[in-house]
């Protein structure tokens, strides 16, 4: 079963394919065809170390409408060595990987020390703006710390906040910045006010959804794995903060993923 009304084109703007049902071929085909059958004819799988990155760029090749992004999570900022961010330049000159994710801050769980997820988020931003290729932001209980960074260092030109976790003027900041603001099922949970304010304050051509599959399923899926085939729930909840119908979310948000990502086009000059 799926949530999703005959006509409506969805992008999965954030997902984690390699973790959907064990990483398993047969599972990660029905989890594609369940998707599309919701309407999501495209995705964009993250990576959040070398190997998930790998396996990213991986699925993607092997996948039609699926596109990859690479790159090494703040839990992680430790393995990120130069031979690591060599092989995640040489992984984002493959034809479907599309940005350099996930990447940030986490001082919620701080598995990485935080200076060294500061120093490994500026040299994976600065390798983004070399490329010229997006960003894919995790800010968790950092988002300080994240704006400031990205103020010194230099915003790119195409940067998204996934996940978004902050309130209105979070929100506000995100977009000062030029950056899109990507929201997940966790908009749909009852406790979650504060995230359905801070939609409301962004405007429909900096917005995305996405699923952050496995994790955070929607209502009504909370609680089982996330997939995503859900995407339309989440935008459910979207278009329900902002008072718009889900035919307009699904149309927005689907050409802001297009554009940000060249979902089906080149991404970078050669």
């Amino acid at each position: 079963m799926t949530d999703g009304e005959p006509g409506l084109d969805w992008v999965d703007a954030h997902c984690h394919l390699d973790d959907v049902g064990g990483g398993e071929e047969a599972v990660l085909q029905a989890v594609i065809g369940r998707a599309r059958a919701a309407g999501v004819e495209r995705m964009v799988t993250i990576g959040t170390d070398l190997a998930t990155s790998r396996a990213a760029a991986g699925i993607a090749a092997a996948h039609e409408g699926v596109w990859a992004a690479v790159g090494v999570h703040p839990h992680d900022a430790t393995t990120l060595t130069g031979e690591a961010l060599d092989e995640l330049e040489a992984l984002a000159s493959e034809p479907k990987v599309v940005a350099i994710g996930e990447i940030g801050l986490d001082y919620f769980r701080d598995l990485s020390p935080r200076d060294v997820q500061q120093e490994a988020f500026r040299r994976q931003l600065a390798l983004a703006r070399r490329l010229g290729v997006p960003v894919v932001i995790h800010m968790r209980d950092a988002h300080r710390d994240v704006f400031g960074i990205l103020e010194e260092a230099g915003a790119p030109e195409r940067l998204v906040f996934h996940c978004f976790s902050g309130g209105p003027a979070d929100a506000a900041r995100c977009l000062e910045l030029g950056g899109y603001v990507s929201f997940a099922g966790n908009i749909s949970y009852k406790n979650a006010q504060d995230l359905r304010d801070a939609c409301a304050v962004v405007p429909l051509d900096r917005l995305l959804v996405e699923t952050d599959a496995p994790y955070l399923a929607p209502v009504p899926h909370r609680g089982k794995p996330n997939e995503p085939a859900f995407v339309p729930a989440v935008g459910a909840a979207v278009a329900a903060a902002i008072g718009v119908s889900m035919e307009e979310i699904a149309s927005v948000t689907s050409a802001n993923a297009a554009s940000i990502f060249g979902l089906g086009l080149a991404l970078r000059a050669v």
